[in-house]
This record gives C-alpha cells, sequence and structure tokens, in this order.
C-alpha cells in the first residue's frame, strides 16, 4: 500500500446515514438517480441559511452581509441567498443580470472588477447600481455614460490599500495591483468625481481572501477602518457605504481549523461604534462569497474504471479538473493539498485502502485525489469532494476536451 497523504479534520455539515452521504436530506445514491447523470454539484440550502444565520449572530447589529456571486453565480443559489442577504456583488453584465432577476433593488447591488468593458458599464448605470470605479478611465466612462441616458450614476471607489491581509490564500491589496485605485491616487479620483455629476456612495477595500486566521482579519479591519477615514475627509459626499471586503476562509486541508468569528465581531464592534460617531449614514458592508457557500456544496462523480498500476490505485472517474478545477489543485495552489474527499455511497466502508481519484482527461494534472485514504470502491461508486461550493463550475475548463459539463442542483 502506497504512503497515504494526511488525513483531513472530520467535517460533518453533512449526515451520513447507513453510510451514505445525506445532501439536502438526501441520500447520495438517489440524489445521483435523482439528478439523472454524473458529473454533478449539489448545493445545500439548509447549510447556506445556517451559514447566514451564524454569521448574523457574530456580527455586531447593522453591518450589511453582501454576497460576492463570483464564489457561485448559479441563479437558484443567488435567488436564495438574495432572500437571506442584504445585497449581491457582481462582477460582469452576465451576473448582474442574474442579481436583478432576483429582485434585490439595484441600489443594494454593485459591481467590482478591474476591466468593466463600456457596454457593461452602460448596464450597470441604466440598472442604477452602485458601480466601483477601479481606475481614473472608469470614471470618464462612468459620467459619459450618464449623460447620455440622463442618468446620475451611484460610484464607490475601490481602493488599493497599502496593506496586505496577513496569511491570505490570495492577495488583492498592497503593492503594485490590477485590483481598485492606489490609495494615494484616491484624493485626487475624489475631486474629479466632486466635479461630475455623479452620486458617490463611499469606499469598497478588499486587501485578500480564503483567511482562517481571526488576528489577520482583526488587523485588516483596524487598517481598513483608518484608511477609511482618512480617505473620507477629502470625500465629495457623506459616506452612505462603507465595505470592509470579506476575506473569510474556510477549511479545506489538513491541519486548516475553522475561522473564531467571535473575536472578528467583536472588534468590528468597536469600529462600527467610531465610524457611526462621523459618519451616521454610513452603512458597514461585509461581502462573502467561498464562506457563504463553500462548505455547503459537493461535486459528485463515478468510477467508470478501478485499475492497478505498479502497486499504486487509481479510481478513474467522468469527473475530473474541466469541472473542479480548484480541487485538482491547479487554481492557485502553489503546493498540491488534497481537498476532503470521500467514497459518498459507503463514507465509512468496512474495507479501506490508499488510492487515488483522476478523471478522463489525458493530462496528469486531471486529479481529485492523490494516495488518499478512502473506503474501497470500485465501478459505479460515487466519489464526493467535499468543501465545492464556491469556485467550481465556473471556475473550470469546462470545454477542454470537450466532455459533458457537469449539472448543478439546489437541494
Amino acid at each position: 500500500m502506497s504512503a497515504t497523504r494526511p488525513g483531513h479534520a472530520p467535517l460533518t455539515q453533512f449526515p451520513v446515514v447507513d453510510d451514505c452521504l445525506v445532501v439536502g436530506g438526501i441520500a447520495l445514491p438517489e440524489l445521483a438517480a435523482r439528478v439523472g447523470r454524473t458529473p454533478f454539484y449539489a448545493y445545500d440550502r439548509r447549510l447556506i441559511g445556517e451559514r447566514v444565520a451564524t454569521l448574523r449572530a457574530a456580527l455586531p447589529d447593522g453591518v450589511q452581509i453582501h454576497y460576492a456571486m463570483k464564489a457561485n453565480p448559479m441563479p437558484a443559489v443567488v435567488q436564495h441567498l438574495a432572500t437571506l442577504v442584504d445585497g449581491l456583488d457582481v462582477a460582469s453584465a452576465g451576473e448582474l443580470r442574474v442579481a436583478l432577476d432576483t429582485g434585490m433593488p439595484a441600489h443594494d447591488i454593485s459591481f467590482a472588477g478591474p476591466g468593466k468593458r463600456p457596454a457593461e458599464l452602460q448596464c450597470a448605470v441604466a440598472a442604477g447600481i452602485t458601480i466601483n470605479l477601479e481606475s481614473e478611465t472608469e470614471l470618464e466612462r462612468v459620467t459619459r455614460i450618464g449623460e447620455a441616458l440622463g442618468r446620475r450614476p451611484q460610484v464607490a471607489v475601490r481602493v488599493n490599500p497599502d496593506f496586505e491581509l496577513k496569511s491570505s490564500g490570495m492577495k488583492m491589496g498592497g503593492g503594485p495591483k490590477p485590483f481598485g485605485v492606489d490609495a494615494e491616487r484616491v484624493p485626487a479620483l475624489l475631486a474629479a468625481i466632486g466635479a461630475r455629476a455623479l452620486d458617490f456612495r463611499g469606499f469598497h477595500i478588499f486587501c485578500g481572501s480564503q483567511n482562517l486566521r481571526a488576528e489577520a482579519l482583526i488587523e485588516a479591519h483596524d487598517k481598513t477602518f483608518e484608511l477609511g477615514l482618512r480617505l473620507a475627509e477629502q470625500a465629495p459626499a457623506e459616506l452612505t457605504m462603507f465595505n470592509f471586503g470579506g476575506g473569510f476562509g474556510i477549511p479545506y486541508f489538513p491541519g486548516d481549523l475553522p475561522l473564531d468569528l467571535a473575536p472578528v465581531g467583536d472588534n468590528l464592534a468597536g469600529l462600527l461604534e467610531r465610524l457611526h460617531a462621523i459618519h451616521p449614514r454610513a452603512a458597514p458592508i461585509i461581502e462573502l462569497g467561498r464562506y457563504l457557500v463553500g462548505e455547503a456544496g459537493v461535486y459528485v462523480c463515478r468510477v467508470i474504471d478501478r485499475k492497478i498500476s505498479r502497486g499504486q490505485v487509481f479510481l478513474i472517474t467522468d469527473g475530473g479538473l474541466h469541472h473542479a478545477l480548484a480541487a485538482s489543485g491547479n487554481f492557485g495552489q502553489v503546493v498540491r493539498k488534497n481537498y476532503p474527499v470521500v467514497i459518498g455511497n459507503r463514507v465509512r466502508g468496512s474495507a479501506r485502502e490508499v488510492a487515488s481519484v483522476v478523471g478522463p482527461l489525458c493530462t496528469p494534472l486531471d486529479l481529485l485525489a492523490d494516495r488518499m485514504e478512502l473506503a474501497r470502491a470500485d465501478v459505479d461508486d460515487l466519489v464526493v469532494v467535499l468543501q465545492s461550493g464556491a469556485y467550481g463550475p465556473t471556475a473550470s475548463p469546462a470545454a477542454f476536451l470537450s466532455h459533458p459539463a457537469a449539472v448543478e442542483v439546489l437541494v
């Protein structure tokens, strides 16, 4: 038996009944039959609701929770979340159409992204949503579009801060970045906004993502607050929103521990008291994607062959990196680590083995589990990749080698 990779801490959000994983109250074999084919993604609406409720209990009253749709823009998921959160953030005109279909008020939808095309900006201005300006060029374009449409565009400034979110999976701020306007350039941009017929709302300051350390988030929130207040002294109008960004992470790999929300919420309470003393109309926003949906989703594929090569067991499935790029380790990982993987119709299994789970693609990158201890599996068994509710099919090269797309369901 080959050496196994370190195991994951138990993940208990999905019940196990008769050794089968249960998603959305449905045993996995029954769910697979209901979906009709594999591979598929399934998202559990109960878990999404519970996550939002847990977050609201931990954060101080008055903090708005916005969902960053790029994490999972499936229309049914967005529609469900729109009933639970206070706003939506989009990153394209396509996501904007999904957001508007939910009935979320346009005032509570924002648009971020460093490369908004003129046609997308026109859609945003016409819809009346808030545009997070990320350059002087965007300011000029939005101004011209507003004049042409006879509208007063709602804008905020996305700031590239002069600090990073320590220990974050992806650093989105600090140093040279394509995202936002460098903090030292923001005062000039604010003056330019004041000279135009624009409705200035506030700031969006986002410096990193996928962070599991409360102390790092607290430090980032403190610095974000001080930077925002300093810039607000030169704002052309009173702040009505202050987006602190997100960055809350979820555990994926061996050794990861869940984020402790309590100290983060306690620290925000102190900051908000100071914020409202100076800017009483400023709505504080925490914008999250992965944290709201990541743990509520599973990716399910079926074993189509079992083979042994020079002593190593390979479970070959009908799914792979073309659907689940992140789980294959090819979406930002420097050193590949295994996502949590189980055999969904025999989770514990009396017989165990060390096996690698691979997809059908002709590349060694198509690896979903590298020498993990799993229940012994055979053809037609169901492989489940947990923690798959965020950055799944829309973050994967679905057209690679022209295999069928994965199905998505909300249960």
